[in-house]
C-alpha cells in the first residue's frame, strides 16, 4: 500500500481527498499547515506529497525548498488555486514533480499520482555522495561525515548504510539485509541485524530514541528515510 501525505488546510478538500484516495487503496496522512507538513515529509518515509501552496504558518514554496535541501526526493504534485504561469515555474524550479490547479477534476489527480508513483525509482543508484540532513556519504572514499566531522563506521555498518541508501523508501526484510549485505554464505540471525542497525542510529541519527532516517516498519523491517 502507498503511502502518502496530503500537506492541506482546508477541511473539506482534505475530507474529499482522503475519502477518495483511501477508497482508490493509498495509505493517507494529513496535516495542515507547513510546518508540520515539512516536519512530517522529512522525518518519516512517504511514496507521494500532495502539497498545497497557500498553508499557514509556511508556504508550500517554502516547505518544498527546505524539503530538497535536506536531501528529500520523495515526488511533490503542488495543489494550487493560482493558475498563474510563473507560479508553476516556481513550483517546477524548486523541484516539485507535478502541478494541479484547483478546482481539478479527481480522475486527473488520480492519474497524475499514479503516474508519478510508476515513474518513482525503486532503487537509487548514488555514483560517488550522498546527503542527508547533515550526514554525508562519500561511496568512493567509503568516508561518512556529520556536520563536517568524520563518523567512524564499521565496513559492515558503511555496507548497511549504503544498501538503505540505494533502496531509499523500499521496506526491507531482515532476511533481505542478511543475504544483501551480510551474504548468503554467512550464518548471522536477524538479530544482528536489529543489533547494526542501533548501532548505525546512534552515529547518524539526531536523536536515535526517534530516528528519522532509518524507520522500523513493524512486523516487516526497516525503511531508510532520509
Amino acid at each position: 500500500m502507498k503511502r502518502l501525505l496530503l500537506i492541506e488546510d482546508e477541511p473539506g478538500l482534505v475530507l474529499t481527498l482522503r475519502d477518495r484516495l483511501t477508497r482508490e487503496g493509498y495509505l493517507v496522512e494529513t496535516t495542515g499547515d507547513g510546518d508540520s507538513g515539512l516536519e512530517r515529509a522529512a522525518g518519516e518515509a512517504f511514496d507521494l506529497v500532495l502539497l498545497d501552496v497557500m498553508l499557514p504558518r509556511l508556504n508550500g514554496f517554502d516547505v518544498l525548498r527546505d524539503l530538497r535541501k535536506r536531501g528529500v526526493d520523495t515526488p511533490v504534485i503542488m495543489l494550487t488555486a493560482k493558475g498563474q504561469v510563473i507560479d508553476k515555474v516556481v513550483g517546477l524550479k524548486l523541484g516539485a514533480d507535478d502541478y494541479v490547479t484547483k478546482p481539478f477534476e479527481m480522475v486527473e489527480l488520480l492519474a497524475r499520482i499514479e503516474a508519478k508513483l510508476r515513474r518513482a525509482p525503486l532503487m537509487a543508484h548514488p555514483s560517488e555522495g550522498y546527503q542527508f540532513g547533515d550526514v554525508r556519504v562519500d561511496f568512493r572514499r567509503a568516508e561518512v561525515t556529520r556536520a563536517g566531522a568524520p563518523l567512524e563506521l564499521s565496513a559492515r555498518e558503511f555496507q548497511l548504510l549504503k544498501y538503505f541508501i540505494e533502496h531509499r523508501g523500499a521496506t526491507l526484510t531482515r532476511e533481505e539485509l542478511l543475504n544483501e549485505v551480510w551474504g548468503y554464505n554467512s550464518m548471522p540471525s536477524t538479530r544482528t541485524v536489529d543489533v547494526h542497525v542501533a548501532w548505525l542510529r546512534q552515529k547518524i541519527e539526531p536523536n536515535p530514541r526517534h530516528p528519522q532516517h532509518v524507520l522500523t516498519i513493524h512486523g516487516m523491517g526497516y525503511k531508510f528515510a532520509g
